[in-house]
């Protein structure tokens, strides 16, 4: 299908509308340090996108315990400072100005905690574009990306799967999407690893979400 057609749009948060690299990296760095483990920011940027406790425990084999531990540690500096340490990507809002005029519904699916999306969203001035700003729950239990989809589509009072489009920049948002039968547009400029978009099967890939946005309106 065309992605002319489409009238629900699902996005992404981090690598997607902002670029949250400082303030995650710095989070996650401070939280590995709470447990003796000291690691160069640049090496964190893997955890841009996936939730946090999978990260933690995928990439430094952490249990269960120091996961969570891990993650209140990460939310402890998050909330204060790191959340702040972020901001838009420079055509974030002449591309959701583009899909508002196409008429279609917006909605954010990110694993970040929804208080936190809420909070960025607002704090950048584009919450106004969105029916609705989805994420994981501040419980410490494991979302995947298809909870979160699952969730936010929820707000919608019908729809077709071919109607709708994730707009993301990691392998998450494409195999979520998945699990529902829809397709997937990814950037680039975001924080997947070279290769990731094209073998996890991304039905589209363009250099910025400005780039989607004209797409959607050819």
């Amino acid at each position: 299908m065309s992605m002319k057609n489409k009238k629900i749009a699902l996005f992404d948060l981090d690598g997607t509308l902002t670029n949250p690299s400082e303030g995650i990296t710095k989070c996650v760095q401070y939280a590995l340090s709470r447990l003796g483990i000291e690691e160069d920011r640049k090496n964190l940027l893997r955890f841009i996108g996936p939730p946090l406790t999978e990260s933690f425990h995928d990439f430094y084999g952490l249990d269960e315990e120091k996961c969570h531990e891990a993650v209140l540690y990460y939310r402890e500096r998050y909330s204060e400072k790191g959340i702040f340490e972020n901001g838009l990507y420079p055509d974030t809002c002449k591309a959701l100005e583009l899909f508002k005029e196409k008429g279609l519904t917006l909605l954010v699916a990110t694993s970040k905690p929804e208080p936190f999306a809420i909070q960025i969203c607002e704090h950048y001035g584009i919450a106004k574009y969105f029916d609705h700003i989805c994420g994981s729950g501040l419980d410490n239990l494991y979302y995947s990306k298809a909870d979160i989809i699952r969730n936010a589509l929820s707000y919608v009072s019908s729809y077709d799967r071919e109607e709708i489009i994730m707009i993301g920049d990691r392998k998450h948002d494409i195999l979520g999407a998945r699990e529902f039968g829809i397709q997937t547009a990814c950037v680039r400029c975001g924080f997947a690893d070279p290769g990731e978009l094209e073998e996890n099967g991304a039905d589209y890939i363009e250099d910025s979400l400005l780039d989607i946005a004209k797409l959607i309106n050819e």
